[in-house]
């Protein structure tokens, strides 16, 4: 058994987001067949993620605060704390906070070795956002 180090808090890079949002690293694969991948990500009101997709899915645990998901071509979904969310491997999705409230989740992946554990594409525009 390890203690592993605490990384700082960094913020996500806006290629990837719209809106501050900010990552505490929980856990990277320590070492080789690991794929385990876990963050808390904190959203500002209304930040959110581009669209996106994980090779092996992702689960998404709302700590605090009023979450929007959405898969490509579904409906926007609002949760709340003690929710969870899970996306299948492959689906391209969305998530990010309500917009007048902060939002928290712990987000859960796993990475096949070789991979990148997400592939991004476009940001969410305005009108996508404001469909709920």
């Amino acid at each position: 058994m390890e203690l592993l180090p605490t990384t700082p808090t960094v913020k996500n890079p806006p290629a990837w987001f719209t809106g501050d949002v900010w990552l505490d690293q929980v856990i990277s694969p320590q070492n080789d067949g690991q794929r385990l991948s876990a963050g808390l990500v904190r959203f500002s009101p209304g930040a959110r993620t581009a669209w996106h997709s994980h090779p092996l899915g992702q689960t998404l645990r709302i700590m605090e605060g009023t979450a929007l998901v959405q898969a490509r071509g579904g409906d926007i979904i609002e949760a709340h704390a003690g929710q969870t969310i899970y996306s299948p491997p492959g689906e391209e999705h969305w998530h990010g906070a309500a917009p007048d409230s902060f939002m928290t989740h712990l987000a859960l992946w796993e990475t096949p070795e070789g991979e990148d554990s997400a592939h991004w594409g476009p940001h969410v525009t305005d009108a996508e956002y404001g469909a709920h």
